[in-house]
């Protein structure tokens, strides 16, 4: 590690909407992530996972900012829109409700996967 790297975590390093409060949930997993990047470092001088970090928080980031989109689109009416955009997100809300399928990608999602 040299006076050039720059590691970035939580809101700096990216800015997620507020739906299904992923900040925080996001910030503390790329805390996790640079903290064993860290360790590797400062034990074996390994910069293996220094270097992978951005790659590794990316992918859940990515997920997250996917999911978050959609999630505020489902359950925010634009009281101006479409009546058939509000007709299709009630047609999804019901299918969350009677899928298992459907809910299990919701609740997955929701919570974030740890390698996204």
């Amino acid at each position: 590690m040299c006076i050039r790297d720059r590691f970035l975590a939580g809101d700096a390093a990216h800015i997620v909407p507020a739906t299904g409060a992923k900040g925080m949930n996001l910030a503390l997993a790329d805390v996790k992530v640079l903290a064993e990047a860290f360790s590797a470092w400062f034990r074996s001088k390994s910069r293996h996972l220094l270097d992978q970090y951005s790659d590794r928080c990316l992918r859940r980031v990515w997920r997250a900012e996917h999911f978050s989109a959609w999630m505020t689109a489902l359950l925010h009416r634009d009281p101006t829109g479409d009546p058939l955009d509000h007709k299709l997100r009630l047609s999804y809300l019901r299918y969350i409700v009677r899928s298992e399928a459907a809910a299990t990608t919701l609740a997955e999602n929701y919570v974030g996967f740890e390698n996204a």
